[in-house]
């Protein structure tokens, strides 16, 4: 399988390649996969630091939820919720299906009356009048065919908007750290396709009302007719009511693998699709082409598994209902030869069992959807009941209102000995102890190795994740005793991974604050460095950028991002590496545009260009998730061999100075750049392949070129 930990209970695991947490799958072979097997691993983090010492990855804790015999049960409280708000409706809907199952039921009786008074007695006027009757009926019932589907119809798709609603508003509920672990394209396919299943479940719940009273109905009318021949018609009952449990027990680990590997491969696809360009930049379609195939190819084996079920046991459910048919016209025939059964009441018979036929032949079909359903609500709770782990206090504290000069003497930010882990129980904190202040109208540089600590700071400040110990605070109050609309209103973020929406340019610079006039926009853009280069595309403002802007360039896309940024007019402004994706000879455009917005305003740069580095009023050395170093820039170039050492390899490197995702023994570069650190940088705290060239004068010009 594509991901082991995804098999379902007692399921056999499908032929793949790979190891996990339920053992070796290989290509070919299969293993019986059960819940014992799980091992809990540690689930990487965004940060390098945060699972040190770990190479395992973890099931994903949705995977972990659908393998839990509770989550079953959770899935049909889910339906039943759900169904209990639509009950008006969905009452409505079973009794006109009700009126469907009385005209139905009433026809046979009506045909009885018609042979036995019309044509065998030869009375033509009974025959038309019968004839008539069973016309009406069957307008009647056709009638409430179509009122049926239509209100089934309409409910159902009501309770997957609802849930869809739900499971929308849940996943952007739902903390930092849900979304590091699980994968886009299997929440949207919780959102989608499962709540496929729930619908069509809820489509049937008029029919199968329906059906059960019509099974009813006639059981009573066939023994008013003759309680012998309604015994040899029914004798198949018990035997199917056996084979339907045994049915749904077999069939419901299959179908929620079916739903969990549907999701694995829409993740294939989503990934594939966002990541297009590396795909193709890589010529790599066919090792995403294979991921696609072993992903199908689970799925294929898992649906055909299922299929293997259904055919064990449709034909015998087809089948009996067929043999109290057979045993009818057999006994039904000689009571009508004896005298004691008239042929209206035979033909009768016989119509009232087709009518038991149709309703026990949909049993199949009826317990094949619910457990569908059953294991599609399951995945849906298993969201639902995810509790957010960064919520809004009950009461929470107001930020300290500005005055007429706006922000002037707000945005004063204090990191109190904060320690932080992105997985509980890691050995290495990525911040440990961290003490830092900023006073209102700052501007601080951040400047550290890769995994040092730098974004995690970054992060914390909007609250995306809650501090082990210690705390942080905004203009004096503990952040996680504001509101959190608040707080993430009051702080602005560029990352260096730049996200635009498919919209206009003036959507996106004005995402933050819809109402925002042309003029901010505008502006926005102006402080940012981007409204020279938006008016000169064809539609200007109102161009549209397409998927995640990916029409226009890196730089451009940087821009936009802080041109949002601006506009939302927060009292903190964080850059994190803002400046990475713009051209050297263009970034002294958004530089003298940052000196602008960063005046008299709270401002956190997390950069590695020097240039960039010096803008800021005070520099921060961060290493090993502590504040090692501060001063100007020029006194840290004078003082500290280790700011100078970490500038030198970011300016001299043409890729990740510090190796932190790399062996620390392996070679980052060849190039010492003449007077600079004499290599690409370290490997983690070691050197790289041709050293870091110490702590002389040569770092110090190369730093500071």
């Amino acid at each position: 399988m594509g991901r082991t930990a995804t098999a379902p209970t007692g399921v056999v695991a499908p032929s793949g390649v790979g190891a996990g947490p339920f053992g070796v799958v290989e290509r070919g072979k299969t293993v019986i996969v059960t819940p014992s097997a799980v091992e809990p691993a540690s689930t990487p983090s965004p940060s390098s630091g945060a699972a040190a010492g770990s190479n395992e990855l973890a099931p994903p804790s949705l995977a972990r939820a659908a393998l839990d015999p509770a989550g079953r049960r959770a899935g049909w409280r889910l339906i039943r919720r759900t169904l209990r708000a639509q009950w008006a409706g969905i009452t409505f809907g079973v009794l006109v299906g009700l009126c469907w199952t009385a005209a139905k039921v009433s026809a046979p009786a009506l045909v009885s009356r018609a042979i036995d008074q019309g044509i065998v007695a030869g009375d033509r006027a009974a025959l038309i009048q019968w004839s008539v009757a069973i016309a009406v009926v069957a307008v009647i019932a056709a009638l409430f065919t179509g009122l049926r589907r239509y209100w089934a119809f309409r409910e159902s798709r009501m309770v997957e908007t609802r849930l869809r609603d739900e499971i929308y508003a849940q996943i952007q509920r739902l903390h930092f750290a849900f979304h590091d672990r699980e994968q886009a394209g299997d929440l949207m396919s919780r959102a989608n396709t499962d709540l496929q299943q729930i619908q069509a479940l809820v489509v049937l719940i008029p029919l199968t009302i329906s059906n059960f009273v019509t099974v009813g109905a006639v059981t009573v009318i066939l023994f008013t007719i003759d309680a012998k021949l309604a015994l040899l018609s029914l004798a198949s009952l018990p035997l199917l009511n056996y084979l339907g449990k045994r049915f749904s027990t077999r069939l419901h680990p299959y179908v929620v693998g079916i739903q969990q590997e549907s999701a694995e491969l829409a993740s294939v696809v989503e990934e594939t699709v966002s990541g297009v360009r590396v795909v193709k930049g890589f010529g790599a379609q066919d090792v995403q082409a294979n991921r696609l195939r072993t992903e199908a190819d689970d799925l294929y084996e898992t649906s055909m598994g299922a299929a293997r079920v259904r055919a064990r046991f449709l034909p015998g459910m087809e089948l009996l209902p067929n043999i109290g048919l057979i045993l009818v016209l057999g006994y039904g025939g000689h009571q009508v030869l004896a005298g004691n059964l008239t042929l209206g009441q035979l033909v009768e018979f016989n119509v009232y069992i087709y009518l038991l036929i149709w309703p026990l032949r949909m049993l199949g079909m009826i317990i094949a959807q619910s457990q569908r359903a059953a294991a599609s609500a399951q995945r849906v709770d298993a969201v639902l009941a995810t509790e957010p782990a960064v919520v809004s206090p009950a009461r929470p504290t107001a930020l300290p209102a500005g005055g007429t000069d706006g922000h002037l003497g707000l945005g004063a930010v204090r990191f109190e000995d904060v320690t932080f882990r992105y997985e509980p129980g890691a050995a290495q904190p990525v911040l440990d102890h961290l003490v830092l202040d900023i006073a209102p109208g700052e501007s601080v540089a951040l400047v550290g190795a890769t995994g040092s600590g730098k974004s995690t700071v970054a992060r914390l400040i909007p609250r995306f994740y809650d501090v082990e110990t210690g705390r942080v605070t905004l203009d004096g109050v503990d952040i996680r005793d504001l509101d959190l609309v608040q707080l993430r209103r009051s702080v602005g973020l560029v990352f260096e991974d730049t996200f635009l929406f498919s919209s206009t340019i003036a959507e996106n610079i004005a995402f933050a604050d819809a109402e925002a006039t042309d003029d901010r926009i505008h502006a926005a853009a102006r402080l940012a460095g981007a409204h020279d280069f938006i008016v000169e595309l064809p539609d200007g403002y109102a161009t549209e950028i397409g998927e995640r802007g990916f029409s226009l360039s890196g730089g451009q896309r940087q821009r936009i991002a802080i041109a949002r940024a601006i506009l939302a007019d927060p009292r903190v402004l964080i850059l994190d590496d803002a400046t990475s994706s713009v051209d050297p000879t263009k970034e002294h455009e958004i530089r003298d545009a940052l000196t602008e917005v960063m005046r008299d305003r709270t401002t956190i740069v997390i950069a590695h260009r020097p240039a960039t580095v010096a803008l800021a009023d005070r520099v921060v050395l961060i290493d090993d998730g502590r504040a090692v170093a501060e001063g100007t820039h020029e006194s840290l170039l004078a003082t500290s061999a280790a700011y100078r050492q970490v500038l030198a390899a970011a300016d001299h490197g043409d890729g990740d100075p510090t190796g932190d995702d790399g062996p620390t023994d392996g070679p980052r570069g060849d190039g010492s750049g003449g007077d600079g650190s004499g290599g690409n940088g370290s490997g983690g705290n070691g050197s790289g392949a041709n050293g870091s060239g110490g702590d002389g004068a040569g770092v110090a010009q190369g730093a500071a070129r």
